[in-house]
């Protein structure tokens, strides 16, 4: 991870794949195939997501074989305690700032599963979500006015952000609520 405690590509790539594996056994294939699909949406074909090793997860006790158990020829593959352990630290880890197309897919990976960690956790992501932001928000508030006598397209852009920042931020406030709600109801 990065010093601010955010992932890093090639963290991203691994909790996808760990995140995939903790929904039940699939194959290599399937793993890379899933992994490949869902981060080059954000984030476009790279080398750091083309290539990280799913073997190099094997070899750290992250994720191993299961049994002898095969799929059109090809071992299924399972997620270990120690790859638990290791989704649900890269779950919780920050989003840096400011927005990017790497961050976005951080994002998308963390709500994609942030049910797997315990409720007081998911709302705690939410409340970080929120606060990434509000920070974003701020700063593209502060941009627009310094600019707000500029007579360019830029000012109609920064508009279009600091818009989809505030749906982002009350469709966050929404998600932080609901968390919240299960989390009284199931104590």
């Amino acid at each position: 991870m990065f010093r601010d405690n955010s992932l890093m590509p090639k963290e991203a790539v691994r909790l996808s794949a760990l995140g995939l594996l903790s929904q039940g056994a699939m194959s290599y294939a399937a793993v890379a195939n899933e992994v490949r699909h869902f981060t080059t949406r954000f984030w476009g074909p790279t080398l750091d997501v083309m290539a990280s090793s799913i073997e190099l997860m094997r070899f750290e006790g992250l994720i191993e074989a299961e049994g002898e158990a095969e799929t059109q020829g090809e071992t299924m593959l399972v997620l270990t305690e120690a790859g638990w352990t290791e989704l649900l630290a890269l779950l919780s880890a920050t989003v840096r700032v400011p927005a990017s197309d790497f961050n976005k897919l951080v994002v998308a990976l963390k709500l994609r599963f942030l049910h797997l960690l315990p409720a007081a956790e998911q709302r705690n992501q939410a409340e970080a979500l929120i606060e990434m932001r509000q920070g974003e928000l701020a700063r593209l508030v502060d941009l627009r006015a310094s600019h707000a006598g500029d007579q360019s397209y830029f000012l109609r852009w920064l508009d279009r952000e600091v818009e989809r920042s505030e749906d982002d931020l009350a469709w966050l406030e929404e998600l932080r609520a609901e968390l919240a709600s299960a989390e009284l109801a199931s104590a």
